[in-house]
């Protein structure tokens, strides 16, 4: 028996006997021992009651338990462990400094000195006895009650099976009780599970109340390692509370096991019954326990593995809808130009299909966004979009990460590791800066694109793989080939279907609408909610050429956000200086008011004119300082007019 009397706290004086398995102790209504003081946590801690000694755990509390034994403190946490078994006389100490609540343990033990009739010791137990075996009553109602056990499908069901099946083979039992120790415990904490009492009609039924469990017979069972049989319970086994409370005229303890470890423990039990139990029962029941411990310890290997594959499942369709979210949803694509029109155009006609794509383009301009919307618009949506930057390792890691390894395929590889193109498969592999891979590796890829194999570091064998190729570079890839630094067989195979992404200074007319989505959304993460941009912040925008294109943009708006008051509008001053720097050209070109796009042609065609007078209409050097070919300068001067 345990009772818990609380000395110090708000609760002072008070007692609390132990009438369950568990008790739960904490400030939250539910618990089982409801201590009010502010430093208890809502769910503070908890004791096992199970039929060996009682233990207290310390739930991850605010303020901490400690154990005070004998003038010796220990503090649970990680270090000592969150776990400590009771003692009569130990004092429990809720909380820390001069905020403490004190417990005082009382645990009576009914351990005696039991006279038992008979004991079979683990290493005999499983064999069927000669009296069972020349019974032919006994063998056909173990085999159905074996039948029963190992059809069962879960873990509820199994123990229900298990406890029928005992009151089926033994006659004169009237309860079973199933105590298990707990599955993630090295520790023997055990548990009673399940009880099950014969109905009117001999039927296993669920008991009306709770069924005390004999702590000394359990006790036998586990310290002797062995089946334990106790007739006449009351006399033979000890004057013991939990015996004579639950009036128990005898009792047999066996222990479900796995090689030399206990699992637990079936009591079975006969109460307020004419008859007793005898040896030819416990050899009946030491039968069954050799099958039953295998179904329930499997039954519970299963459940955690169903658990698991549960929780993975959930883990993996969060991540992969968190993923798609932030691929599609707040960076989906934005762009109302001609030059985006096009590409979502030719981005729709190769969506569906299988071939390898190069998404071209300057740094920032956007490459993975199309990478991923190429994944998430297609069929293999519902497969995974990886993403590998080819710059980002050495050649011998970059192997590794794509192709996989085998155990001790070289130092420091400890076990088998599945690279991004088995992770990949069925899905999109992005491989970003591609003209970064060394020519060693460009050789394999080019053998995955052509036959669709792969071969681990360190492996004999080839695997089959399905994974749809979006490679991404911003640098010419036809230099690289003249120059000897990428393979040209390699270049034709990626450049099956190429994609420009365009800079940010050939889609102008796109720069409001993303720098109000990008104020948008760094002004509701940083709860500072931004008016707009001005007018003139909006034109200096516009002007600039942002090397950096989309993710400059980006930063630029970001660094805005933080350093802006809420509710306020960015004017031409929040801007950084490169930006404000084309400020007075507006001023100086005389442009009048009109349409946007009007007063950006003639602040264009002031600066070119200017740029011309400056270098002497030489148009050589004039396209050179503007950053521009001298094609492009020449369309530049037709469509102004100049030419």
């Amino acid at each position: 028996m345990l009772r818990l009397a609380i000395r110090t706290g708000a609760g002072a004086g008070r007692t609390f006997d132990a009438p369950v398995e568990m008790v739960r102790i904490g400030r939250g209504p539910t618990n089982d021992l409801v201590i009010d003081d502010f430093q208890i946590s809502a769910e503070h801690a908890r004791i096992l009651v199970g039929p060996g000694a009682p233990v207290l755990e310390d739930l991850r509390s605010t303020n901490g338990t400690t154990l005070v034994r004998g003038g010796a403190r220990d503090v649970l946490d990680e270090n000592v462990g969150y776990r400590v078994g009771l003692e009569n006389g130990d004092v429990i100490e809720l909380g820390a400094g001069d905020a403490v609540t004190t417990i005082e343990v009382t645990v009576e033990d009914d351990r005696d000195d039991a006279r038992v009739v008979a004991v079979r010791h683990i290493e005999d137990l499983g064999q069927i006895s000669a009296g069972v075996e020349e019974n032919p009553h006994s063998l056909s109602a173990l085999y159905r009650a074996q039948k029963r056990v190992g059809g069962s499908t879960n873990l509820d069901e199994t123990l229900v099976a298990v406890a029928d099946a005992v009151l089926s083979l033994v006659a004169n039992a009237t309860h079973v009780t199933i105590v298990l120790r707990g599955a993630d415990e090295a520790g023997a904490t055990y548990v009673p599970v399940l009880t099950r009492v014969r109905g009117p009609a001999g039927e296993g039924a669920t008991p009306s109340g709770p069924v005390p469990i004999t702590r000394s017979v359990f006790r036998k069972v586990v310290g002797e390692r062995a089946a334990v049989l106790a007739a006449e319970a009351s006399r033979d086994v000890g004057q013991s509370e939990s015996l004579l409370g639950a009036s128990i005229r005898s009792t047999i303890g066996v222990p479900l096991w796995r090689g030399d470890d206990i699992l637990g423990v079936l009591q079975v039990d006969n109460r307020h019954a004419p008859a007793m139990l005898t040896q030819d029962d416990v050899e009946v029941l030491t039968v069954l326990a050799a099958n039953a411990s295998l179904a329930i310890e499997s039954a519970r290997l299963i459940k955690r593995l169903v658990m698991a594959e549960e929780r993975l499942k959930k883990e993996n369709t969060f991540l992969k809808s968190r993923e798609e979210k932030r691929q599609t949803g707040t960076k989906k694509i934005l762009g109302n130009s001609q030059a985006m029109a096009t590409l979502l155009a030719q981005l729709e006609k190769v969506v569906e299909t299988r071939v390898t794509v190069l998404v071209e383009g300057e740094t920032g301009t956007g490459k993975e966004l199309i990478a991923s919307a190429l994944h998430y618009r297609s069929r293999r949506r519902d497969k995974l979009f990886v993403t590998q930057n080819c710059a980002a390792l050495p050649e011998n890691l970059l192997e590794s990460e794509l192709f996989g390894h085998r155990r001790g395929s070289f130092t420091g590889a400890t076990e088998d590791k599945k690279g991004l193109f088995e992770i990949a498969d069925g899905g999109t592999l992005f491989l970003d800066e591609v003209t970064e891979m060394p020519l060693l590796l460009q050789s394999k890829l080019l053998r995955v694109l052509q036959e669709g194999e792969i071969r681990p570091v360190g492996a004999t064998h080839v695997k089959q793989v399905s994974v749809r190729i979006v490679a991404a570079s911003n640098r010419n890839l036809e230099a690289e080939v003249a120059g000897g630094r990428f393979r040209e067989d390699l270049y034709y195979r990626l450049k099956v279907f190429p994609l420009r992404v365009p800079p940010l200074r050939e889609r102008r007319d796109d720069i409001p609408l993303l720098a109000a989505a990008f104020l948008n959304r760094y002004g509701n993460e940083y709860d500072k909610p931004a008016g707009g941009f001005t007018q003139q912040a909006t034109e200096l925008l516009m002007a600039y050429d942002w090397p950096g294109n989309v993710r400059e943009l980006e930063n630029e708006v970001q660094r805005i956000v933080i350093e802006l008051e809420n509710d306020a509008f960015v004017t031409h001053e929040h801007l950084a200086p490169r930006i404000r720097r084309v400020e007075g050209i507006v001023a100086r070109a005389g442009t009048t008011k009109g349409t946007l796009r009007e007063m950006m042609d003639s602040v264009e065609k002031y600066v070119l004119l200017e740029a011309l007078r400056e270098h002497q209409h030489n148009k050589t050097n004039t396209a050179k300082t503007l950053g521009i070919t001298r094609e492009g300068l020449h369309k530049k001067l037709r469509q102004l007019g100049i030419a």
